[in-house]
């Protein structure tokens, strides 16, 4: 099938689906004209891939585990490489919730005080 086959029945843009090829997450083969091909199996690779991306997995991510993944689910075929990655990436994911917590709390804090002393300093009824 061609690139707009797949983007049809992927839902998939066919800029990312270039950019997919382009991390090595795709690998289409190339008609004497040049032109893209791809095979039935590729619309499985791109739902994995979307699903991936929706975990918060980078493409460079994905293409190392890619090899693992199959189903629709997609499933991870489990080893030890493969889990380490994904440990790392929550791990990141949760260092970063960590952040923004503590961010929120610090922007509600200066929200309730400067809106406390926007209240002591109105200028009362004459």
């Amino acid at each position: 099938m061609l690139i707009g086959d797949l983007s049809r029945r992927t839902g998939v843009r066919t800029h990312q689906l270039r950019y997919y090829e382009a991390q090595g997450l795709l690998q289409p083969l190339r008609r004497a004209s040049g032109y893209r091909e791809y095979t039935e199996d590729a619309v499985l690779t791109v739902r994995q891939i979307r699903k991936l991306l929706e975990a918060g997995l980078s493409t460079e991510d994905i293409a190392y585990m890619l090899p693992c993944v199959t189903g629709p689910g997609p499933d991870i075929t489990p080893c030890d490489e493969l889990i380490d990655t994904l440990r790392a990436r929550l791990t990141g994911l949760d260092e970063q919730i960590d952040t923004l917590a503590r961010s929120r709390t610090a922007l509600r804090h200066y929200i309730e005080t400067t809106e406390r002393r926007a209240r002591e300093t109105a200028p009362t009824g004459v």
